[in-house]
């Protein structure tokens, strides 16, 4: 296992450094003048041209791009011009709020999609099985940001359930005390319950909005490993020595088809992490899409790499961790590799 993670490690590397290539080159191709956005509408030429000196930018591509290369691997990942703070620790601040809502969202996910993966494929051609064709495919068709507008007129306008789409908590509430940046644990660790429930209450909409997106591929990729299962050799010898329904079902027939859906989840959810800006924007939660659109818009060069270059170290780390759920799922993964 340790060599297959070194091995894996190792490979990532030569993409690490492709993504920071990529991030620096389309950066560069946005539409606009960061100078003369940071300058204002009323600036002279001169004013525009002594900040773009100031950002540097008037040097050629490639000095701007061993420059960003050399701050990087110092550590550095630049200041951003919208906010005037370092992209690292803007990142830092922003991350655990969006990670606790795709964790959420995720998880809510699989709580819908497993079970109903299961029992499509174990009903085929039943009601069961056309609702999951049809959810799913409603989960894919549907834009995200109309189901999110949506959840809010409903369950927030008509009905009066949720609280107002304005980001983690209240306007006059107090955050917990920082332990691990997601609120509805650190509020627990506190024992601040009032602040869980109100926390709970503001990310449920976002979380819901997340996962129906993320139900179709899920509960698919269920329902076609289950059927392969289902249909194998081992089922059907199982079943010839008469065990029990639930034990071949669950104990032979899910267990040998989580691997694909295990793929699956680590795609969903660093597809996930990195798309959830329009959800971000909708609901006011200050994650790190929030922080990228954002930044994509006023042309903002550091914030953007930045973003794009941590989502490539997470999916990266991401990777590594589908590989150790693999080999606890299956030491056949150990011994091949």
């Amino acid at each position: 296992m340790f060599k297959m993670l070194i091995s894996r490690f190792a490979a990532a590397i030569p993409s690490l450094f492709g993504v920071l290539v990529i991030a620096f080159v389309l950066t560069r191709a946005l539409p606009g003048d960061p100078a003369a956005f940071l300058a204002g509408p009323a600036a002279s030429q001169e004013a525009i041209e002594e900040i773009r000196s100031t950002l540097e930018l008037d040097k050629g591509l490639m000095a701007q791009f061993v420059d960003y290369t050399r701050n990087v691997f110092n550590g550095d990942l630049g200041s951003s011009w919208s906010t005037g703070q370092p992209v690292l620790s803007e990142l830092v601040s922003r991350m655990p709020a969006s990670i606790e809502l795709t964790l959420l969202g995720l998880s809510f996910a699989i709580a819908v999609a497993v079970p109903l993966g299961v029992l499509s494929a174990t009903r085929p051609g039943s009601w069961i099985d056309h609702g999951c064709r049809l959810l799913t495919t409603a989960g894919v068709s549907l834009p995200i940001f109309f189901t999110g507008l949506l959840l809010v007129y409903v369950f927030y306008f008509l009905l009066g359930w949720a609280p107002a789409p304005m980001g983690r908590l209240s306007l006059f509430a107090d955050a917990p005390p920082s332990v691990t940046g997601f609120f509805l644990l650190d509020s627990l660790l506190a024992g601040q319950w009032a602040t869980f429930v109100e926390a709970l209450q503001h990310i449920a909409l976002p979380a819901i909005n997340l996962g129906i997106f993320a139900l179709a591929p899920i509960a698919r990729m269920t329902r076609a490993s289950m059927l392969g299962v289902l249909s194998s050799d081992f089922v059907r010898t199982a079943k010839a020595h008469q065990l029990p329904p639930r034990k071949i079902l669950y104990g032979y027939a899910l267990h040998n088809a989580m691997l694909p859906v295990i793929t699956t989840l680590g795609m969903v959810f660093s597809f996930l992490l990195g798309a959830n800006v329009l959800v971000e924007k909708v609901f006011s939660w200050p994650g790190v899409g929030s922080f990228a659109l954002e930044a994509v818009v006023i042309s903002d060069y550091a914030a953007v790499q930045g973003f794009v270059l941590a989502m490539g170290i997470f999916y990266v780390f991401l990777n590594l961790l589908i590989d150790i759920v693999y080999g606890l799922v299956d030491p056949r993964v150990r011994i091949a590799t």
